[in-house]
């Protein structure tokens, strides 16, 4: 069918009478618009009811719609520019739409509005709707306020407002490629979700654990491509890292599997030698979960090539995590190191349950495999190469860090369970760090303990050659003790532990000794302090009874002065000598009187006093 312009579909409406046929096609007058005011569906076609009966058959996936061209052609370029087929079971025109964007539910809807019924759009069919427009070519060219201009309206003041809506309108999306991406709704919903992620201060703590609605949490349930274009414009806005780690985080959890390290042991055998039988998360083994093997891989390379690269970002377990899943999933070993080196750089954080990473092989590798060594319960070289990366960028700076030594002798531990682990391998691991970051061997000792346990087979030159791996005289007392009486190590090993336990002692016991001079020096001098403190309260005694001596002498002294000058002044005048002499034996007997009570006050204190007293004088002289 040629094309036909709007304006001769307009001056061919307003010819109510006319039936014309122009370029092989029947024109409707407008107001069969109004007399199909409703649809109707039987089994899987719809049918539009109108007292004009139907010229047009268009088929939209399986469903089939029974409509007039008129109304179609009066609003659709496509239709206008598309050859109609005959229908070759019934009357009219054939027509099918391949790759229709919506599908068949949007279809309706076009349909609707191209016999002005209501429209009703909303954020779940507006990207829809405005990708079909697209393809029918549904512009103003047609008629003014055609789908394009309303969708398009809807979308820019409507949708971009909210970022709720936002999300929805991409979450759309996912089926709408390429005509959501030409048309740009994919990087409109993106940027606005990014500049909101960005500038939004409130930032909930727990993104990765809440289960509530908000916006970080509804970025993390975007499908892969979505979400991917959203951090990276994040990325690209310089958004704070931790923020981009947490959706990571979150994305993760939400659509990856979860490894289960709950291994139990070794559960059965498998193509020939002692195998491990782990299995991933129930969601990997359901027939209904969404993402295959394949997609899981995807997911995994496309999360770690946008993890931020600053320390701190995500954590060391969730880094474990994705170490694990990737091996599983045979990712690229590019990114299998990639994420060992950052979880080296992490290693500080790390616990001994993250580093049990299982030695997952699938059915060729158990075909291929030969010797014994690659069916051990844990992948040690793994966990090697990252403690090798953690000294590269701590550049055998480990000295202050009993974190990491203690990590390691846990490791070693829980490694040492495993029959088929080689002492090579366990060894290796031992010598890892560098003896002086070790403080204390008890840890280390419980580890090669547990493994000749484990392995007790092992020839007395292993035995010899793992027990050089620690050092006896870091050992604890209760270490050594307990050593000194396992019959699993060496003869050598036990003879060198006892010497040390011996030597222990004896430092032990001059300790004791030293500890006891001590005691007795400090008694010595608390008595040497009781004896000068005994003294010092004898002389200040003595001073205070000097000071009360004084005062009566300078008591006595100015009676002895008053007495004079009476004497003088009875001279003067010239008195009798019987009357002076009555007045100085009085004077000399109450002088007199005065020196007893002194006398008898100095011998009541002498006998009161505890032990020989000095004399008077004698007192004096020490004073």
């Amino acid at each position: 069918m040629n094309s036909v312009s709007a304006d001769q579909l307009k001056s061919f409406g307003d010819d109510a009478d006319a039936d014309p046929i122009c370029n092989k096609s029947i024109i409707f007058p407008n107001r069969v618009a109004s007399l199909a005011n409703s649809f109707e569906k039987k089994d899987r076609s719809w049918y539009v009811k109108s007292q004009i009966p139907t010229d047009l058959s268009i088929q939209v996936d399986d469903i089939t719609f029974k409509a007039h061209k008129f109304p179609l052609i009066s609003k659709c370029g496509y239709m206008s520019s598309t050859e109609l087929k005959p229908s070759t079971s019934e009357n009219g025109y054939h027509l099918k739409l391949e790759n229709f964007p919506g599908g068949a539910d949007t279809f309706e809807t076009i349909l609707k509005f191209c016999y002005n019924l209501p429209l009703d759009l909303s954020p779940l069919n507006v990207a829809p709707l405005r990708c079909a427009s697209e393809f029918l070519y549904m512009t103003e060219e047609f008629e003014a306020g055609n789908l394009i201009s309303k969708t398009e309206a809807f979308i820019t003041f409507v949708v971009l407002a909210s970022w709720r809506d936002t999300l929805t309108v991409l979450r759309s999306c996912a089926n709408l490629s390429p005509w959501a991406e030409n048309l740009q709704i994919v990087r409109r919903c993106c940027d606005l979700l990014a500049w909101k992620a960005c500038n939004d201060n409130n930032i909930p703590e727990d993104v990765v654990e809440r289960n509530d609605r908000c916006l970080y949490s509804d970025i993390a349930t975007l499908g892969i491509d979505h979400f991917m274009r959203v951090i990276t414009t994040m990325k690209a806005r310089r958004a704070r890292p931790e923020i981009i780690g947490k959706i990571i985080m979150k994305y993760a959890e939400n659509f990856l599997p979860i490894i289960d390290d709950d291994l139990e042991g070794i559960r059965g055998y498998g193509f020939g030698k002692n195998e491990l039988q782990f299995s991933v998360n129930r969601e990997r083994r359901e027939e209904s979960s969404s993402l295959g093997c394949q997609e899981h891989k995807e997911t995994i390379e496309s999360l770690v090539s946008v993890l931020p690269p600053q320390s701190g970002a995500v954590s060391c377990h969730f880094l474990l995590r994705m170490l694990k899943t990737a091996i599983v999933y045979s990712a690229s070993p590019a990114l299998i190191s990639d994420l060992e080196k950052r979880v080296g750089m992490a290693l500080e954080d790390a616990n001994v349950c993250d580093l049990l990473i299982p030695n997952f092989k699938n059915e060729d590798q158990h075909k291929e495999a030969s010797s014994p060594e690659v069916y051990t319960i844990y992948n040690v070289d793994v966990v090697l190469r990252i403690f090798e990366y953690f000294l590269m960028h701590e550049q055998q700076q480990v000295l202050g860090k009993p974190s990491i030594t203690k990590l390691l002798d846990n490791y070693l531990a829980e490694i040492a369970k495993d029959p088929c682990l080689p002492i090579t391998k366990f060894q290796v691991l031992a010598e890892m760090l560098p003896e002086n970051a070790w403080k204390c061997h008890d840890g280390l000792y419980r580890a090669i303990d547990m493994f000749l346990k484990t392995h007790p087979s092992l020839s007395e030159h292993d035995r010899r050659r793992l027990c050089k791996t620690m050092n006896c005289e870091k050992l604890s007392l209760d270490a050594c003790l307990h050593a000194a009486q396992n019959d699993r190590l060496p003869l050598r090993t036990i003879v060198q532990i006892n010497t040390q336990v011996l030597f222990s002692e004896q430092v032990k016991m001059r300790m004791m000794m030293q500890d006891k001079l001590l005691e007795k020096k400090e008694e010595i001098s608390e008595g040497r302090e009781d004896k000068q403190m005994s003294r010092d309260n004898e002389i200040k005694t003595l001073k205070e009874e000097l000071e009360i001596v004084k005062k009566k002498m300078a008591e006595l002294q100015n009676d002895y002065n008053e007495l004079q000058q009476e004497y003088e002044k009875l001279s003067s005048k010239q008195k009798s000598t019987h009357n002076w002499g009555l007045r100085w034996q009085k004077v000399k007997k109450s002088f007199q009187i005065k020196r007893e009570d002194n006398e008898t006050r100095d011998g009541a204190r002498r006998r009161s006093s505890t032990g020989p007293r000095t004399s008077f004088r004698r007192r004096m002289s020490m004073s």
